[in-house]
């Protein structure tokens, strides 16, 4: 699972140049007018309520039709047995209920996240739950897994044509009395329509659901999240925090190794507060964006250097340009996964970063996506 390792110089995160991307393009959006006129809708975005525009998002991707992309067979990776035909992914947390899948792997993204998916559906936390630090280029939420249910979303994912990618992020319901048969119940309901599961212990917006990522009680819910799948389900992910020591990160590695999951979601947002300029700084919540990228990529180091890399990771965490995309796979990611950027640099970021991956690639010298894996790591 992890790659051949050998001591490279990571080369600098620079942005690349249109000379970089080369005459032979193939990814070039096709959408480069809607591309430039972003800017111009963004004030009228931003102008509202930040969980009305995102709202009006998924109404309006409803209407974008569900064509199948071109990507580079460069950019494909296999990960527990799937082909993404791209390593950009979009995290959970934007579709939360799978209402637009299709449309989001219109757009350039080799496969989907959605979710989080409780058994029962439930509100969330009071709003207003949802801010924009527009000056940090970040994002503070506090949903609390707000969500209609898992039948619902069930009903809608067994209605598709099951072209591309899409995985489930399942949770606990808040009053739970037991959170991991929760864990469980959601694993055998979403299974039939997943192409792969993530466990997501790593909120910070659902009291006490963090505590799951203590080692005994993470291998007890590891243990009956692999039961539920059964031995012919879809591959098993798990997403954890950032906020993590190091002591807790060897035992997480430990855990997941000897429980045979799939692969390691590093990281959801942070309760850490670095320097920041917005009014809306002290707002509780999780912190995603920007100012989380220093600490997801340390995170990131530390998972690939506790697990030997023995196990694929995923990437996410403040990833907003194919500089910061080939920073986490050079440490190690076989994927990355994108969310707040998108409110910053709009709807066609994946398409972008896949592009600027490319030229990365080739002015390393990687044939291909897989051989930069790792390629930086210790």
């Amino acid at each position: 699972m992890g790659q051949p390792r050998r001591t490279v110089n990571a080369p600098p995160a620079t942005s690349v140049t249109p000379a970089q991307l080369g005459a032979d393009d193939r990814l070039r959006p096709r959408h480069s007018g809607p591309m430039r006129l972003f800017p111009l809708i963004r004030p009228a975005l931003f102008a509202l309520d930040a969980e009305r525009a995102h709202r009006l998002t998924i109404v309006g991707l409803k209407a974008v039709p569900a064509v199948q992309p071109r990507h580079d067979p460069r950019l494909a990776v296999t990960v527990a047995g799937l082909r993404f035909p791209s390593p950009v992914g979009l995290a959970a947390g934007v579709d939360k209920d799978a209402e637009v899948p299709d449309a989001f792997l219109s757009l350039g993204f080799g496969f989907v996240e959605v979710g989080t998916l409780t058994p029962l559906p439930q509100p969330g936390n009071p709003r207003p739950r949802l801010f924009r630090l527009a000056e940090d280029r970040a994002i503070i939420n506090r949903f609390g897994f707000n969500n209609q249910g898992q039948p619902a979303a069930y009903a809608r994912l067994a209605r598709r044509r099951r072209q591309g990618l899409v995985g489930v992020n399942v949770g606990a319901n808040k009053d739970a009395a037991d959170r991991i048969a929760d864990y469980a119940a959601g694993v055998r309901a979403m299974a039939p329509v997943a192409d792969y599961l993530t466990v997501n212990v790593s909120s910070p917006n659902t009291p006490g659901l963090r505590a799951l990522q203590d080692a005994g009680a993470l291998d007890a819910l590891l243990a009956a999240a692999l039961d539920a799948r059964g031995p012919d389900g879809p591959p098993l992910f798990l997403k954890v925090a950032p906020d993590l020591q190091p002591a807790a990160v060897d035992a997480i590695a430990r855990v997941s190794l000897d429980r045979g999951i799939d692969a390691l979601i590093v990281s959801n947002t942070t309760v850490a507060r670095p320097d920041l300029r917005s009014a809306h700084a002290a707002e509780p919540g999780g912190l995603s964006g920007k100012p989380l990228a220093p600490l997801a990529l340390q995170r990131l180091r530390d998972f690939r250097t506790a697990t030997g890399g023995r196990l694929p990771l995923v990437a996410a965490g403040g990833i907003a340009s194919g500089a910061d995309a080939y920073a986490r796979i050079l440490a190690g990611a076989s994927l990355v996964q994108l969310y707040s950027a998108l409110a910053y640099e709009g709807p066609f970021l994946a398409r972008r970063i896949a592009r600027d991956l490319l030229a990365l690639l080739a002015r390393d010298g990687h044939a291909s996506i897989t051989e930069a894996i790792g390629r930086a790591a210790p």
